[in-house]
């Protein structure tokens, strides 16, 4: 298994640079925009990230399970899983507004191992495999200490439709009034790398897929962070619910969503 994690390491580090590397090629000249929702989309260059990465992983790993968010991933009976998103940050994307990212997640047996998510805007390759640590370009981060949330930046987004809009709205309004200030960057993978690096302390949103999480899982917790659910219980991938922090706030934002 450790050569299998190794390997599968460094190739989701070179797929998610091509997938990069795309992304830039295309900035500002999208081509074909279609409509998941009035306000979900998706564009020609999701699709061939998507394609890249896929077919990179079918080469290297035939037999590998593979979850992408544009639906041309495989099942298999296999314990490993590639999450991908190939272009986190869709709309932003299509305004040409320079916080998207690719994001690669691999579980094994369910349990988020590896997380690559790489920013071709600021060319920023956050990564970390379960038990190593976390980098950014290759040097070693940790998330913030800081223990205040009155003194925090913290991070949410919201989804295109449902009523989890309304309710985020509150935690919103609510986070506003406890943190020294809130953000919404519109990448959901951006938002967990930044908690990783501490650039943000801590970061909460509703209704997000496994495919914008997988990553950002690994990375934060190797990044010393804590991720839960919204009551501070265990995180659940395929739960509609993400709570990630340095660890020292996270109690203080546990109670916030409680109170929300």
């Amino acid at each position: 298994m450790k050569d299998t994690l190794h390997h599968a390491f460094n190739l989701a580090i070179a797929l998610a640079r091509r997938a990069g590397t795309i992304q830039l090629k295309h900035l500002g000249n999208v081509g074909r925009i279609d409509y998941k929702s009035e306000v979900d989309i998706v564009t020609e260059v999701d699709r061939e990230c998507e394609d890249v990465i896929v077919g990179g992983i079918h080469k290297k790993f035939p037999d590998h399970d593979i979850l992408a968010e544009e639906g041309s991933g495989t099942r298999s009976r296999s314990s490993f899983q590639w999450v991908i998103d190939p272009v986190d940050g869709t709309v932003n994307y299509a305004h040409g507004f320079p916080f998207f990212a690719v994001s690669i997640g691999v579980a094994y047996e369910g349990k988020p191992v590896i997380g690559v998510i790489y920013d071709p805007n600021r060319d920023e390759l956050f990564s970390a495999i379960e038990g190593q640590g976390a980098t950014l370009n290759a040097k070693k981060i940790r998330v913030t200490t800081e223990g205040v949330l009155r003194k925090s930046l913290v991070a949410s987004g919201f989804a295109y439709q449902g009523e989890g809009i309304e309710q985020n709205m509150k935690h919103f309004r609510n986070f506003v009034r406890s943190a020294r200030a809130v953000r919404r960057p519109g990448s959901a993978a951006i938002d967990l790398a930044y908690v990783a690096c501490g650039r943000i302390d801590g970061f909460w949103e509703i209704d997000l897929k496994a495919w914008d999480m997988a990553a950002g899982v690994v990375i934060i917790r190797e990044a010393g962070g804590q991720i839960t659910n919204f009551a501070g219980g265990p995180f659940d991938l395929y739960g509609k619910e993400i709570l990630a922090s340095n660890g020292k706030i996270h109690q203080d934002m546990v109670h916030v969503l409680k109170g929300a």
